[in-house]
This record gives structure tokens, C-alpha cells and sequence, in this order.
């Protein structure tokens, strides 16, 4: 089933999705097969000593939208040996803007607009898609225009760019949202069927990962 496809089902249900409380937990060896994809390789973790959960996402994605809250409940109550790292996604030129946009906010210490632009694009529908948009947004939330072109341009954010995308590459990633768990587990809603069980395949896979 195509991701587009089964995408348009899921957001029926999106805002409902939002508010379920996560079920109880479930263990790795119950996960149907084809709820998540084991890596040939493992992919070795950047943070140090840390096992790393990663989200890949795209602000353009209304489903990332909808998961991304789910996500960061679920990754307050990690201990202090795994970490979530956001992974923004270029599929295409046309998406590299915003994928940049995620590291200027890391850089000026702004990720309280992480959120809000997924708002912003996705309530508000506002069309931020563009490096000139963006900024303009990013002003009315109290980013310098000249900070915001310093970060958006610098080597820093071409460099978390690059690394993102090579991550892409090497979990093999195909739609968004997905999770990538302890460099060996992917999983998605496309796998899954919905937004909750992801969560929940996620968190069995992290346990048998650690």
C-alpha cells in the first residue's frame, strides 16, 4: 500500500489519534512482522554511549504533524541512556528549505518554534516553504532576519543537513513520520496502520534494543 494512500486514511482519524492515551505495553516477541523492518547492518549511534531514537520528519508532513506530539510524550519518559534526536527530511530540492530550517532553530536555541510551525503550516495554513517565507515567519516570532540567514547559510547547518541526509540513505527511509530505533529498527504508521501503534512498536523495539 502506497504511503499517500494509506496516509488519507490515517488523517480521518488524525485529532483523535492526538489525544489516545498509549495502551499498555507490549513486548517485542508480540509485534506482528511486518509492524517494523530490521536493518541488515546496524547503524552505529553519534551520541556517545547513548541509544538513539530517531524521528524523521518533514514540517510539510501533515502526519508528522499529528505523530510529532505523540513522539515527545513518549520520549519524556526515556532514562537517561537513550536519547530522541529529530531527523528533518529532504526528499527532493523543494523540501531542503525546511529541512534547514529545523537545524537554524537547534543553532539560535529556538526549538520552541518546532512545533509551532508545524502549526503554523498545517492549522494556520500558512505557505512556508521557502527560505524568504520562513524568515519572514521566523521574525514574527522574534528570530533576527540577519541571525536567521547566518544560521540558515552556515557551514554548521550544511553539515547536520548532509549527515541527515545520509541518514536518510542508510535506514532507508521512504515516507515520514518514521522511527528508527537503537540503529536497528524502523517503523512507521505505513507498517503499523496507525499513530499509536507506531509508539507502541517503537517502544517495544527500544526495550529489546537497550
Amino acid at each position: 500500500m502506497s504511503y499517500l494512500s494509506l496516509f488519507s486514511r490515517l488523517a480521518a482519524t488524525a485529532a483523535l489519534a492526538v489525544s489516545v492515551l498509549i495502551s499498555p505495553a507490549v513486548t517485542a516477541q508480540e509485534l506482528a512482522p511486518n509492524s517494523y523492518i530490521t536493518l541488515g547492518q546496524a547503524i552505529p549511534a553519534d551520541s556517545l554511549n547513548k541509544t538513539e531514537v530517531l524521528e524523521f520528519f518533514a514540517y510539510s508532513c501533515p502526519h508528522c504533524a499529528v505523530m510529532e506530539p505523540m513522539v515527545e510524550k513518549w520520549s519524556q519518559g526515556f532514562d537517561e541512556k537513550v536519547v530522541l534526536k529529530r531527523v528533518p527530511v529532504a526528499f527532493n530540492a523543494g523540501m531542503a528549505d525546511l529541512q534547514r530550517t529545523y537545524f537554524v532553530f537547534e543553532a539560535l536555541d529556538r526549538l520552541d518554534l518546532h512545533p509551532k510551525l508545524f502549526a503554523a503550516i498545517h492549522q494556520e495554513k500558512r505557505a512556508l516553504f521557502d527560505k524568504k517565507a520562513i524568515r519572514k515567519w521566523a521574525a514574527d516570532q522574534g528570530i533576527n532576519e540577519k541571525d536567521f540567514d547566518n544560521a540558515f547559510d552556515s557551514f554548521g547547518t550544511q553539515t547536520k543537513a548532509n549527515r541527515a541526509n545520509d541518514l536518510i540513505r542508510l535506514y532507508q527511509i521512504q515516507g515520514t513520520p518514521s522511527l528508527a530505533i537503537g540503529g536497528k529498527y524502523v517503523t512507521s504508521p505505513a507498517f503499523t496502520n496507525g499513530y499509536e501503534e507506531t509508539i507502541q512498536v517503537a517502544d517495544a523495539l527500544l526495550k529489546q534494543a537497550q
